[in-house]
């Protein structure tokens, strides 16, 4: 049995624990840095606003305390990328060498341009370092249906353990040691599901959509490959699943902002009304790191005109449509 420590009880933070508690063999602690959302969480039995209807059992401990992470099995990191080097640097006193650390955050550090398994071992210097990721909206891992993800690592035993330990029924986990990969992939999907949204408010249909997710998984790979990744990740579920579930599910919040966007109303409030939309943040990080690597990615950059340089967008579309012509492959 292994003690399991989750930091962040969002959605996809209490979906884990939901689904490590499933399994019967581990004791599950869920941090959180606002007491009074544990205290909300145990009035209604749920979490309201995130995971409306889905039980969060009294056998899956709840703390502001971050000292609770001292001498935990596995310590998961489910919260938003923007957040994530500033809780690293809270639990670091009490995590040491033996520890299985996991990130589930999806996007690039603003300003570093660093992906999240390289900020978190910045603060937690560790060589058991795993990044899960895949098509997994919180709301159906919650709610046990079938989903598949991966868990990518260099020590693949690392690996294996979250595979183990976590991986059920319902949640099959594949292994990968293509961390930068699965990152590049999890991250920038948000990118292309901001645009996938913009389509859909603005009335586009299905060929719009599937020719904006089939060039977005290009310009991934581009990217992801310069920096390290295997091209056949992104042909994978943390590349081109990812993809399809975030550009086509309602459960999407960058989708949602897109929707918003593309009916008229400005990024900021878009963002503003629907909560977190790490596409929106991962935009500007993307677009800066392409530049420095020279790296074309076009989509990217007419959405960064769009969201921070009050581009239209219909000549964001227009612009895209009328690129020279050239050969797909």
């Amino acid at each position: 049995m292994a003690n399991i420590v989750i930091l962040g009880s969002g959605g996809f933070g209490l979906a884990l624990a939901i689904a490590a508690e499933h399994s019967g063999k581990h004791n599950v602690t869920v941090w959180s840095k606002f007491q009074s959302e544990i205290d909300d969480i145990r009035t209604h039995g749920e979490h309201v606003q995130k995971l409306p209807g889905v039980p969060v059992s009294e056998s899956i401990a709840m703390t502001s305390d971050i000292s609770c992470v001292k001498g935990c099995d596995m310590l998961i990191f489910g919260i938003p990328s923007s957040f994530v080097r500033d809780v690293a640097k809270l639990a670091k006193p009490y995590t040491d060498d033996r520890m299985v650390i996991v990130n589930t955050g999806k996007g690039l550090e603003e300003g570093s341009l660093k992906t999240l398994s390289e900020v978190i071992t910045e603060e937690i210097p560790t060589d058991k370092l795993v990044v899960l990721s895949g098509p997994s909206h919180a709301e159906e891992v919650a709610r046990c249906i079938p989903t598949t993800i991966v868990a990518a690592s260099k020590d693949q035993e690392a690996a294996k353990s979250v595979q183990e330990s976590l991986g059920s029924d319902f949640l099959r986990i594949y292994l990968n040691d293509d961390v930068i990969g699965c990152e590049i992939g999890g991250a920038l999907k948000n990118i292309i599901a901001l645009c996938a949204g913009i389509c859909d408010g603005m009335g586009y249909g299905d060929n719009t959509k599937a020719a904006l997710m089939t060039r977005g998984i290009h310009e991934i790979a581009r990217l992801g490959m310069a920096v390290g990744g295997n091209v056949s990740t992104f042909g994978g579920l943390t590349g081109i699943g990812d993809l399809i579930v975030t550009c086509t599910s309602m459960h999407s919040r960058n989708r949602r902002a897109g929707i918003l966007i593309g009916q008229g109303v400005s990024p900021q409030e878009a963002v503003e009304k629907v909560g977190t939309v790490e596409g929106y943040f991962c935009c500007r990080a993307a677009f800066e790191l392409a530049q420095r690597l020279g790296i074309e990615m076009p989509i990217t950059e007419q959405l960064h005109k769009v969201l921070f340089c009050g581009g239209n967008v219909r000549e964001a579309l227009g612009a895209l449509m009328k690129r020279p012509l050239v050969s797909e492959i």
